[in-house]
């Protein structure tokens, strides 16, 4: 069963941010996970949402996403992201 990570993102300092999405790109290429959609918030239709970007990504299965958010090269990337942005990072089945 697919298995999508969506993140939604503040960014704080674009330099730092950049760093850590082209660290991201390289981390994904072992997993086979394909970015399926980043986009910049255009309108809250109802409820609450306090960030300005989202990306979506997919994964072949949770174990997959799983072990590519646990592996090193990711972790690494963690405080990277933390200074370039506010980061919600959650996942769902398909």
């Amino acid at each position: 069963m697919a298995a999508y990570l969506i993140g939604h993102i503040t960014i704080k300092n674009d330099t730092h941010w950049q760093t850590y999405l082209e660290g991201v790109r390289n981390s994904l290429l072992p997993y086979e996970a394909e970015v399926i959609f980043r986009g910049r918030l255009f309108r809250v239709l109802a409820g609450k949402h306090q960030h300005e970007n989202t990306v979506v990504i997919k994964f072949l299965d949770q174990d997959t996403l799983q072990n590519w958010y646990q592996s090193k090269k990711y972790q690494d990337l963690i405080p990277i992201r933390d200074k370039g942005a506010d980061v919600t990072i959650i996942c769902y089945d398909a």
